[in-house]
């Protein structure tokens, strides 16, 4: 199996495995989780195609298994599964630990706002670059409908997410080449901002905001619909 597999497979293993813990029990919710996974997977591939195709990034053959659907490697769609299902255990996790998690009402309107101005500012100064571009655009989607549909969640989901960034970001630098010889996946840096965190470009923090977001708030709008 390939290095891209293996990582998929290690970041699903254990909160898939620990999902049927008697406290957790988010197995009673897969029918509103594997929707919502879909359901957000399905911008993403097209994104993904799309600038895979364009050359804006793309993977590198020796740490795959070399079996495409779409232009994307088969790993590549397996990643927009283990990696939301991880994380929406860890968010559930976090919050049976310690159900009052969160930030006040306040202070999660004006980090809302900071990242909206973020975002937009992004946008506008480097609408160039096709990389800082949709992710800012992908993040004011997805920072706007929790916002003003579920701000609950996001007023959680800014504690949370710092949580879920350290996984995270052990994948995309491996991803990206730390530890390893090569990159699994490399980004053409005349579409992005050229700036990196060890390995890893800083537009993959919007990434993950707006992908696990995005995961979170329609888990929840499914759970509320069948409840």
């Amino acid at each position: 199996m390939s290095l891209y597999f293996w990582i998929n497979l290690l970041s699903i293993s254990v909160p898939f495995l620990v999902s049927f813990h008697p406290k957790i029990k988010l197995y009673k919710r897969w029918a509103a989780l594997w929707p919502a996974m879909i359901l957000t997977l399905i911008p993403y591939i097209v994104w993904d195609v799309y600038f895979t195709e364009h050359g804006y990034w793309g993977f590198n053959p020796e740490y795959l298994a070399n079996i495409y659907l779409f232009s994307l490697p088969i790993e590549e769609w397996l990643f927009f599964i283990c990696i939301p299902y991880a994380c929406v255990f860890t968010h559930e996790a976090i919050l049976i630990i310690n159900p009052k998690i969160g930030v006040s009402i306040d202070t999660s309107k004006k980090i809302s706002l900071g990242l909206l101005i973020l975002f937009l500012a992004g946008l506008i100064l480097f609408w160039n670059k096709a990389y800082t571009r949709v992710d800012a655009i992908y993040g004011m989607i997805a920072l706007g409908l929790a916002y003003f549909f579920n701000p609950e969640l996001l007023r959680r989901f800014y504690v949370t997410f710092l949580f879920m960034l350290i996984p995270f970001f052990i994948v995309n630098g491996i991803l990206t080449g730390t530890g390893i010889e090569n990159e699994v996946v490399w980004y053409n840096n005349t579409e992005n901002l050229g700036i990196r965190m060890g390995t890893i470009p800083v537009e993959d923090t919007i990434y993950a905001f707006s992908m696990l977001l995005f995961n979170l708030f329609f888990f929840q709008l499914f759970q509320k619909k069948r409840a």
